[in-house]
C-alpha cells in the first residue's frame, strides 16, 4: 500500500508532513546534518574550509548516522580527485548504502560547490564571478549556469553552493573574486541570472553569505561587519531579494561575520524574521562550514556547541554543513524546532524525488521519471563515458571570458597588435602560468594544489601559449630591449587561508601589486620600450603609478580554462573587446575602500587632502570602434510615483569594426531624506554593432527603482526631482534626463519593481 509520503500525487509538503510524523526524532535530526567523507586530512595546510583538520576529525562518523538517515553528502567530487565515471559510481554506491540502512529508504541530498564550474577534477573551468560582472551579460550567464547544473546532476548531485550575492565594499577583502561586483543591481541580475541558470537543470541554487559578509572590517575574512540598518537593507540584502524573486533559488547559506555583535549563524531578524516572514521563502537555509560550531569556538556567543545548535535552529538555520557536529551532542533540542527544519528538508528532497519509491541513485537521476546516461555501477565505470568538459562547455567558457576582457586604456593605439614581424618581449612569471587564469574555488587551485604532481584535468592554455596561438607571425623575446613591444603581465595566483594573493582568506592591506611586480613594471617602462600592460587577477590593483607611461592596459578577472586564448583574441583584435568594470580600479594602494557607490561626502572633496576617485571607474571598457549616442526621447518626463516611463535611445557604430557597447543607466537623487549616493545602477544593455550599424535601445524605468530607506527604516518613493543618466560607466555621462515624480511619499515593500527591463531593436 502506497504511503502518503510515498505518493507522488501528493504536494512535497503534504508528503514530507506525513514522512516527519512517522520518524522518531533522531531520525528527524538525522536530516538536519552532513557527512563529509575523505576530509579528515592530517593538517590545515590541505583544509579548504576554516578549521577543517579540527572539525571534520572529531565529527560523527557514518556509521553512527546510517541507521538514523543522512540529510546531507558534502563534496563527493570536490574534495580529493576522483575520475568522473568513477565518482559517480561511488556515489551511487553510497546512496544505495544510505538507503538500506534507515527504515525509510531515503536517500542523501548531495551538494558540491560551482561558483567556477563544478568544482570536481576534469570538469570545465569558468571564470570566476567578478568576469561574470565584467560581461554585463545576464543572458549568457544564465546559459553558462544550466549547462553546469546538467553536468552536476548527470552524475548525482542536487545541490550547488553558488553564487556569491556579496556587494564588493572593500577590494581588500580576499573574496573580492568571489564577488559579482560592487553595485547591487549588477549583483542582483547577473546572480540571478546564474540562479535561473542553476535551477532549470533541476540543481538546488544556493545564494551565500547572508548577509553582510563582504562589510568586514578592514576587509578581513570573518571579521565583524560595521553596517548599519540602511546600508544592509539597500546594498547588502537586494541581490538576495532579487534571486529569491527571480532567479527561484530554494536555498540560503548563513554567512559568519556578525553585524552589531549578532553572529549570521544566530541571526533571527535575517533567516526569520525577514527572509521567512517578509520575503516568504519556504527553502532551506544551510550552514556555512561550520558554522554552527563557530558560535562556541570563535564568536563566543554559545557556552558548548550544543547550545550553538540550539541557537541556530532557533534562528533558523536547517541544515549543519559540512559535517555532523554540533547537533549530535545538542541534548534536548525543542522538538518544534527539530520539526521545523526537518519539514523544511525533507519537503526539498520530495521536490528533488528522493522520496519517490523508484528513485534510484544513479547518473542523470530525475526521480520518478527516469535517468540519462550512465548507470552509476561500478562494474562499468571502465566502459562507461563521462565527459565533464564537452566541447559545448568549452564554448561556453569561451564566451564568457571573451566578453569579460576589459579594455582600460589604449591612448597609443598600440592595440590591436599587428598580425605579423613584431618583436614582443612577453615578461612576467604570470605570462606562463596556468594560476594566473583561475580563482580559489577552481579543481586545480582549490583542491589539486594539495596533489602535488596531478595535472589540471583540463587544457588550461597559459597567456604566452594563447599568444604563440593567437599571433604566429610575432617573434617574442624576453628582453625589453631587444622589442618593439612590451606585453607585462602581471596579477594574482589564488589560493585559500592565505595560500595565494587572492582567493578565501587571502586578503591584503592594500592594494600595491603583490610579488614585487610594481619593481617589475618599473623596469619595463625605465627600458624605453612601448608597454602593455595586462592584469590577470581576483581583485583590482592600483595602477595609477604606471597610468600615463601604458601604452594600453588590458583587464581579466581569473578567465578561466578560456581565458589564455580569449585575452590573447583581445590582444590581438580577433575578439573586440565588451568586457566593463564590475569594480573601480583605484589609482593609489591605500587602504582606503571608495566604491562608486557613494554619497556627495565619500567623493573628492575639499575638506580631505585624500582623493578617492578611482582610476578607472565602475562600468568602464573600451572598444576597437567608435559609438555615437543620439539624445534620448522620454515618454513620460512626470510621472506618479507608482507609475513607470520608458526612454528611447539611437546607439551608433560609427567605427570600422564590430563592437558592443554596453548602455548604462544610472539614477540621481538630487535631494533625499538622508544622504544617498551620487549615481546608482539601475539599468544596462548590451548592444552589439556591426561597423556602420545602429540600434535602438528601450529602457522602461519604474518609479520603485527610486525607493530607498529612510531615517525611519521604511522604503519608501518620495515625489519630486529625479535624473537618468546615460551613460558608458558611473562617471561618463553621454545624456542627463531630468524626471519628476509626482503624488504622495509612497511606502513600498518586498514586491515592488527591481528592475528596469532594457531591449534592444
Amino acid at each position: 500500500m502506497v504511503k502518503p509520503w510515498q505518493d507522488t500525487t501528493l504536494p512535497a509538503k503534504v508528503r514530507a508532513a506525513d514522512l516527519l510524523a512517522r520518524m522518531t526524532t533522531e531520525e528527524k535530526t538525522a536530516q538536519l546534518s552532513s557527512v563529509w567523507l575523505g576530509a579528515d586530512i592530517d593538517t590545515d595546510s590541505a583544509a579548504v574550509a576554516p578549521g577543517q583538520h579540527a572539525y571534520v576529525a572529531e565529527s560523527a562518523v557514518l556509521d553512527a548516522l546510517l541507521p538514523h538517515g543522512v540529510g546531507h553528502l558534502t563534496r563527493p567530487f570536490g574534495t580529493v580527485p576522483v575520475e568522473p565515471a568513477v565518482g559517480a559510481a561511488r556515489l551511487a554506491d553510497l546512496q544505495r548504502r544510505v538507503r538500506s540502512a534507515n527504515r525509510f529508504g531515503l536517500p542523501a541530498l548531495a551538494h558540491e560547490e560551482c561558483l567556477t564550474g563544478f568544482a570536481a577534477w576534469q570538469a570545465t573551468i569558468f571564470p570566476t564571478p567578478l568576469a561574470w560582472g565584467a560581461t554585463f551579460d545576464p543572458a549568457l550567464i544564465t546559459e553558462m549556469a544550466e549547462s553546469i547544473g546538467t553536468s552536476m546532476r548527470t552524475v548525482g548531485i542536487h545541490q550547488g553552493l553558488a553564487p556569491v550575492l556579496d556587494v564588493v565594499r572593500d577590494p581588500r577583502w580576499g573574496r573580492t573574486e568571489e564577488s559579482i561586483g560592487e553595485d547591487p543591481y549588477l549583483v542582483g541580475t547577473i546572480g540571478s541570472a546564474y540562479v535561473r541558470g542553476l535551477e532549470a537543470a533541476g540543481i538546488v541554487a544556493t545564494l551565500k553569505h547572508f548577509a553582510g559578509y563582504s562589510g568586514s572590517r578592514g576587509a578581513r575574512n570573518h571579521a565583524p561587519a560595521s553596517i548599519g540598518p540602511r546600508e544592509l537593507a539597500d546594498v547588502f540584502l537586494p541581490p538576495f531579494e532579487m534571486a529569491l524573486r527571480e532567479g527561484g533559488a530554494r536555498s540560503v547559506m548563513a554567512s559568519y561575520n556578525d553585524i552589531d555583535g549578532l553572529p549570521g549563524h544566530a541571526h533571527a531578524g535575517l533567516l526569520t524574521q525577514l527572509l521567512r516572514d517578509t520575503w516568504q521563502f519556504t527553502g532551506t537555509v544551510v550552514a556555512d562550514y561550520f558554522g554552527i560550531a563557530f558560535l562556541e569556538s570563535a564568536h563566543k556567543v554559545a557556552a558548548t556547541e550544543g547550545d550553538a545548535a540550539r541557537m541556530a535552529l532557533a534562528a533558523g538555520v536547517d541544515v549543519e554543513l559540512p559535517a555532523a557536529r554540533c547537533l549530535p551532542v545538542a541534548a534536548h533540542l525543542p522538538e518544534d524546532l527539530i520539526d521545523r527544519a526537518a519539514l523544511r528538508v525533507l519537503t526539498q528532497k520530495c521536490e528533488l524525488g528522493l522520496l519517490d519509491r523508484d528513485w534510484e541513485p544513479v547518473m542523470g537521476s530525475t526521480g520518478s521519471t527516469g535517468s540519462t546516461g550512465f548507470t552509476g555501477s561500478t562494474e562499468d565505470t571502465g566502459d562507461a563515458l563521462v565527459d565533464l568538459n564537452p566541447p559545448q562547455m568549452r564554448d561556453l567558457a569561451r564566451a564568457v571570458a571573451q566578453e569579460s576582457v576589459v579594455l582600460l586604456a589604449n591612448d597609443a593605439g598600440l592595440l590591436p597588435l599587428a598580425a605579423n614581424g613584431l618583436r614582443i618581449a612577453l615578461v612576467g612569471p604570470l605570462a606562463h602560468e596556468q594560476a594566473a587564469m583561475l580563482g580559489c574555488y577552481t579543481f586545480p587551485r582549490h583542491v589539486g594544489v594539495n596533489h602535488p604532481g596531478l595535472p589540471a584535468g583540463v587544457d588550461v592554455p597559459t597567456l604566452a601559449e594563447g599568444l604563440r596561438a593567437e599571433l604566429p607571425g610575432a617573434v617574442f623575446v624576453s628582453d625589453p630591449a631587444q622589442a618593439d613591444l612590451c606585453l607585462a603581465v602581471v596579477g594574482d595566483r589564488s589560493g585559500l587561508f592565505g595560500r595565494g594573493s587572492s582567493g578565501e582568506g587571502c586578503d591584503t592591506e592594500d592594494l600595491e601589486l603583490p610579488y614585487g611586480q610594481g619593481a617589475l613594471l618599473d623596469e619595463v617602462f625605465d627600458s624605453g620600450t612601448p608597454a602593455v600592460v595586462v592584469v590577470l587577477s581576483g581583485r583590482p590593483y592600483a595602477l595609477g603609478r604606471w597610468a600615463d607611461r601604458a601604452a594600453a592596459v588590458v583587464q581579466a578577472f581569473f578567465p578561466g580554462q578560456e581565458g589564455g586564448a580569449a585575452v590573447a583574441g583581445v590582444l590581438s583584435g580577433r575578439v573586440e573587446p565588451s568586457g566593463r568594470l564590475p569594480v573601480g580600479v583605484p589609482r593609489g594602494p591605500g587602504g582606503q575602500p571608495a566604491p562608486y557607490l557613494a554619497p556627495p561626502l565619500g567623493r573628492r572633496g575639499d575638506a580631505s587632502s585624500v582623493d578617492p576617485t578611482a582610476l578607472y571607474p565602475f562600468g568602464h571598457g573600451l572598444s576597437y570602434t567608435t559609438f555615437t549616442w543620439d539624445t534620448p526621447h522620454c515618454d513620460a518626463p512626470e510621472l506618479p510615483t507608482d507609475g513607470d516611463t520608458t526612454l528611447r535611445l539611437t546607439v551608433h557604430n560609427t567605427g570600422e569594426r564590430p563592437g558592443t557597447e554596453v548602455v548604462q543607466l544610472y539614477l540621481h537623487d538630487p535631494v533625499g531624506s538622508v544622504a544617498r549616493p551620487e549615481v546608482r545602477l539601475v539599468g544596462y544593455a548590451r548592444v552589439p554593432l556591426d561597423a556602420g550599424a545602429s540600434a535602438e535601445v528601450h529602457a522602461t524605468f519604474p518609479a520603485d527603482l527610486a525607493a530607498y530607506t529612510g531615517a525611519d527604516g521604511r522604503r519608501v518613493v518620495e515625489p519630486g526631482a529625479l535624473e537618468l543618466r546615460v551613460s558608458a560607466s558611473s562617471e561618463r555621462v553621454h545624456h542627463t534626463v531630468p524626471l519628476t515624480l509626482t503624488g504622495a511619499e509612497r511606502e513600498v515593500g518586498h514586491e515592488r519593481r527591481m528592475r528596469c527591463e532594457i531591449r534592444v531593436k
